[in-house]
């Protein structure tokens, strides 16, 4: 330790530079955990909430609420479409509020007025606030007037914020908010529309949330109500934010077996340095185990440094940088050092360190003192002894047990820590194909000195090629697999919305308007093809008698309320896997037609009983059929279909899907609202523009965090580019000393980089295009098609970084006089 440092610059970049990445990462997703808890209140615009399904509590229901909290706020929300007369239509997410709303936090507007003030009636039209883009839109300024079904409203001011709006980013339409009592004559909260009424509660200190909960679920049991509380303020945005940011961490594992590479490398390298040293210690005396210590608490110590500076870097970035990364985050972050999320990343540094250093540290101290005095590398040991190659195995059982239990999904860890052992390998074995290849290929260059030069370089050096291939392979396979993945689901989106998704879906048909729109679609030559159904939704709360939970798991179907309808015969296209479909008079018990893949899925059975709770109204029928159902095709898709006779009586509306021309939407949208006010039409591209939209925020993440990855990789780079100095100097020097020119051994150097760098890159599309394909298949279950383009550039990419990493110092070998460097060695 007293000599210095000397040699390990690329060790300690590497090792700090992956721990930042893995620090940065958790801290930033502790940082928000930490402000949703914070905010759980403010989030949720409560301490509590009770969720009803497409109906009101009862007067019963309202008393049991307003007898365990201190105050109660009722809203509701829906889709609309907001019109104004003779101009632009969009559609909008309406939250209509009471006279209690808000009970925690502030409705911020523009002008700055208080909301009862904005909300409040003048010239007997009631007031209204919505979002910017919403009236930029629609071309609306304060004091203009617009509709809302068949309800006029005034604008007041625009929506700056709200306490609960954390789920806007999802939400089809930028919001509006209105009085309930104002949509009284609007026609949009009749009987079966789709709305859900959220009735918020502010409760007595010290109130025990779980026995809170517990009385609610109970007194409106028929009712299916979901309850949130502050304890998780924002549920789908903190799934979001572990989910993300478990998918982040594993990408930082990644940068860290790039680290893991350059540990290596730097180690070996170190060690080759010190065999006259380790010759000397084993000749006076020392024993293996003696040498294999010392270094071993030297490398620990300088690990400890490595690791050290990557968590300064990585929990001081975010705090740094906390305003910018606050102002772009659609959630409240409490920034700060959490020592969890820097104990896990030096925990996560430590072990890979032990790794990647345990085995050249082994084999330097199983080398003989002969041998190492004779400089005869190659005469030692290539494999540890067994009692090393069992420490380097419980060092690497112990990441993976550190990553499976950090990472919180240990099925998702376990796949991508073998797609990155896949990776090396291929990369590997890709580097060990290296010499072969140039051999094979020395015949083309007998008249390329430079060419030659190179080849050569590339055949006799394998531990270079090694270096290279593997830590610049791996930061590119890493970016190859985000692209492939990005580009496989958008081309998928692309592929499939010209050929089956329909323009609009128009929701909140009543009953008395089904047939009137199904004439006015017929008589439009621009509309190819209609479809429509019945629709209420429902809460599957039993599977044979037993809670749906328990049997189903964590399924989605059975996670909330999912549509259902009625029909008499099968629809159109329906393909019935098993089973058969109730006859059209069929009037006896309830049946149900499920959908076959979820059934599969759940482990259902023609059959069995489901239980679903319809407005209040529990409903048990026996699976009688299943069926075929995509729900990748953006049309209209049931989980669960019944006989006509099980519903008969309950409120419901239709919902239908329009195939038009693109050039006639607006005026298919225009003729059906203005003659149905009520009705609401969502264009489908839209929809599928806001869900591409969010996945690209999302591959934007992944994307810097696979970046940080590649910048690991280019310290290796240079790290091998360093350690070889002073081998291309000596070779620069007997070249010139032979007569070849600098421009000559310039390329031969810019040849080689070239080479290795283009063959990581070819190394790294294949690891990419199955790592693509695997998640298409298994995950995202789309077809899969390599992304050409993308790949192209992986190569370009690999080649430019070898060659940044090689020409950095090949210049300087240029420079070094040939005499006075033969004469010295």
């Amino acid at each position: 330790m007293r000599g210095g440092l000397r040699g390990f610059g690329v060790f300690l970049t590497c090792l700090a530079l992956a721990v930042a990445a893995l620090a940065a990462v958790g801290t930033v997703r502790a940082a928000i955990q930490a402000g949703l808890a914070r905010d759980g209140a403010a989030l949720l615009g409560g301490d509590a909430e009770v969720q009803l399904t497409y109906r009101f509590a009862t007067g019963d229901e309202r008393a049991v609420l307003d007898r365990i909290a201190t105050a109660v706020s009722e809203t509701a929300e829906f889709r609309s479409m907001a019109t104004v007369e003779g101009g632009e239509r969009a559609l909008t997410q309406v939250k209509a509020v009471d006279d209690a709303y808000p009970l925690v936090g502030r409705v911020m507007l523009s002008p700055p007025i208080p909301l009862e003030q904005a909300l409040a009636p003048g010239g007997g039209i009631p007031g209204a606030v919505m979002k910017q883009a919403l009236a930029t839109r629609l071309g609306l300024s304060v004091g203009d007037r617009f509709r809302l079904g068949e309800q006029d409203f005034t604008l007041t001011a625009m929506l700056d914020s709200f306490p609960d709006d954390t789920g806007e980013g999802l939400a089809l339409g930028p919001v509006t908010i209105v009085r309930t009592a104002d949509l009284a004559q609007s026609g949009l909260l009749g009987p079966g529309t789709l709305f859900s009424s959220q009735y918020r509660l502010l409760l007595p200190p010290g109130t025990d949330l779980d026995s809170a909960q517990a009385q609610v679920t109970a007194a409106l049991e028929g009712a299916a109500p979901r309850w949130r509380d502050s304890r998780e303020g924002a549920p789908g945005l903190s799934t979001f934010v572990d989910r993300l940011g478990s998918f982040l961490i594993l990408i930082g594992l990644s940068g860290l077996a790039v680290g893991g590479v350059g540990v290596a490398a730097a180690v070996r390298a170190y060690l080759d340095e010190k065999l006259p040293v380790i010759a000397t210690l084993k000749t006076l005396g020392a024993s293996r185990g003696t040498v294999f210590l010392v270094y071993l608490l030297q490398i620990g110590v300088l690990t400890l440094a490595g690791v050290a500076i990557g968590l300064v870097l990585g929990g001081g970035l975010p705090l740094a940088l906390a305003p910018l990364i606050q102002s772009r985050l659609p959630m409240p972050a409490a920034f700060g050092l959490y020592p969890g999320p820097l104990a896990e990343a030096a925990l996560y540094g430590i072990l890979a360190a032990l790794v990647f250093a345990l085995w050249p540290l082994a084999l330097a101290a199983e080398t003989r003192a002969a041998v190492l005095f004779r400089s005869a590398v190659a005469g030692g040991r290539r494999w540890p002894r067994a009692p090393y190659l069992a420490m380097i195995g419980a060092a690497a059982l112990a990441l993976v047990a550190a990553a499976c239990l950090f990472s919180g999904n240990w099925r998702l860890t376990l796949w991508t820590l073998g797609g990155i052992a896949g990776a090396l390998g291929l990369l590997a074995l890709s580097a060990q194909l290296a010499a072969p290849l140039a051999r094979a290929l020395m015949p083309l260059a007998r008249t390329r000195p430079a060419l030659r030069l190179a080849l050569g370089a590339v055949r006799t050096r394998r531990a270079e090629a090694s270096a290279v291939v593997l830590s610049l392979g791996l930061g590119l396979a890493v970016l190859a697999a985000v692209g492939q993945i990005d580009g496989t689901l958008r081309g998928s989106i692309a592929r499939e919305m010209p050929e089956v998704a329909p323009s609009f879906f128009f929701v909140d048909l009543q009953p008395d308007q089904i047939d009137g729109f199904k004439a006015m679609m017929a008589d439009n030559p621009a509309v190819s093809r209609v479809e429509a159904a019945p629709m209420m939704r429902g809460v599957v709360t039993q599977i044979n008698g037993r809670p749906a939970q328990d049997v189903a798991g964590d399924h989605w179907v059975v996670r909330g309320d999912r549509g259902v309808t009625y029909s008499d015969n099968p629809p159109a296209r329906t393909t019935i896997t098993a089973g058969e479909w109730w006859p059209a008079d069929y009037d006896g018990p309830p049946l149900i037609s499920f959908a076959a893949e979820e059934a599969a899925e759940i482990g259902l059975s023609l059959g069995d009983t489901l239980t679903v709770n319809i407005m209040g109204r529990d409903i048990t029928g026996t699976i009688a059929s299943f069926r075929q159902v995509d729900f990748r095709n953006a049309g209209i898709g049931f989980v669960m279909s019944m006989n006509p006779a099980a519903l008969r009586g309950a409120p419901h509306t239709w919902i239908a899907t329009v195939y038009a021309e693109p050039e006639a939407e607006d005026a298919i949208l225009r003729a059906v609202t203005d003659r149905w006010p009520n009705v609401t039409g969502i264009p489908v591209g839209e929809a599928i523009e806001r869900v591409s939209d969010l996945l690209g925020g999302i591959a934007v993440a992944v994307r810097w965090g696979a970046a940080a990855t590649l910048v690991t990789g280019f310290a290796v780079l240079i790290g091998t580019a360093l350690a070889g100095a002073r081998s291309r100097r000596y070779e620069a020097a007997i070249l010139k000393a032979l007569g070849a020119s600098r421009a000559v051994i310039l390329a031969s150097f810019a040849l080689r980089a070239a080479i290795l760098g283009a063959l990581a890159g070819l190394a790294a599309i294949a690891a990419g295009a199955v790592a693509g394909w695997a998640v298409a298949r298994f995950v995202l279950e789309v077809d899969h098609a390599v992304i050409w383009s993308s790949a192209v550039l992986l190569v370009v990419a690999g080649v430019l970084a070898a060659l940044a990493a090689e020409l950095a110092f090949a210049l300087r070998a240029l420079r070094v006089k040939p005499a006075t460097l033969l004469r010295s060695e």
